[in-house]
């Protein structure tokens, strides 16, 4: 049988290669681009609501163009302490709702990882099944449970464990609960996909060398699933930060969280620019320290 050439198999390796590449430039790069390109554009009352600073027509006078630029929305969100409060807000609600959310994925992906082959594939099913439910659908859901007449409330005064009403909808409570519910399973999955690669005879191991379940579980089972904890985490702390519906709906308008600012500047304020802006430093929030975090694991193994 005559081996593929050499020029063939390389041709297709590069052809494989290129296309995540590609599918990066169209769906991220360019987007990303014309996003900075209107951050550092002005705002004017006109639709697109804005000066472009590269227009195809006066491409070629490129110097004349970078003259155009401008970086005083960035000096804007530097003056205004609203949107520092907004990004301080969103960080410190994604934190809190990623720690709430690990504190409930990892037993339930360990109890997963533990369940016979067959109860395995039904609880990851059930864990995949809020996903078969539109994402409005399941936050406004919540509604009818947070609110003061809501399911929640009325299990409570009937057990006699409160006198009143909760007062859950519009707080940040609320807006904890939404987050956990809705990204619970980005955390289950990769941590049940470390705990069920697992060698039970490390267990087994640590046993005989006198180690407690306890104890081995602290030091060979939670250090050997780190890798699914820090997957989890990124997923759900991620797209927290950013999150607009789940704060707009169960938040209230005194939930301050940069996804809704964002908002607001776009659609409300019609200032595309201060927007744009906004939306490139948040980026840059959440890209750098992951990339540095990533240089670090890098060198470390």
């Amino acid at each position: 049988m005559a081996e593929p050439s050499k020029t063939g198999g390389g041709w297709w390796r590069g052809a494989v290669i290129g296309i995540p590449y590609l599918w990066l430039l169209a769906l991220f790069l360019v987007p990303f681009a014309i996003v900075l390109k209107i951050s550092l554009s002005t705002t004017t009352i006109a639709m697109p609501p804005y000066e472009p600073a590269f227009a195809l027509e006066n491409w070629p006078d490129f110097l004349a163009n970078l003259k155009r630029l401008t970086v005083d929305n960035y000096v804007w969100l530097a003056d205004d302490p609203l949107y520092l409060d907004a990004y301080l807000s969103s960080l410190r609600i994604a934190a809190i709702s990623t720690v709430l959310a690990l504190l409930v994925a990892y037993p339930l992906a360990y109890a997963m990882s533990r369940a016979s082959s067959t109860m395995r594939q039904i609880l990851v099913m059930l864990v995949i099944l809020p996903f078969w439910t539109s994402f409005l659908i399941r936050v406004y859901a919540w509604i009818g449970i947070l609110r003061s007449e809501g399911y929640l409330n009325q299990v409570l005064l009937w057990s006699g464990l409160v006198s009143s009403p909760l007062e859950i909808l519009n707080t940040e409570t609320a807006v904890f609960i939404g987050i956990v519910y809705s990204y619970l399973p980005f955390m289950v999955l990769p941590i049940y996909a470390s705990l069920e690669r697992l060698d039970g005879r490390l267990l087994e191991a640590a046993s005989d060398l006198g180690c407690t379940p306890l104890r081995a579980f602290w030091q060979v089972t939670f250090p050997l699933s780190l890798p699914g904890v820090l997957a989890g985490a990124f997923l759900v702390f991620i797209p927290a930060v950013g999150e607009f519906v789940i704060p707009d709906l169960l938040g209230g308008s005194q939930t301050l969280m940069i996804g809704k600012t964002l908002w607001d500047e776009f659609f409300t304020n019609r200032d595309w620019p201060v927007a744009s802006a906004v939306a490139v430093l948040l980026l840059l929030v959440l890209v750098i320290p992951i990339m540095l975090f990533q240089r670090v694991q890098a060198r470390v193994n």
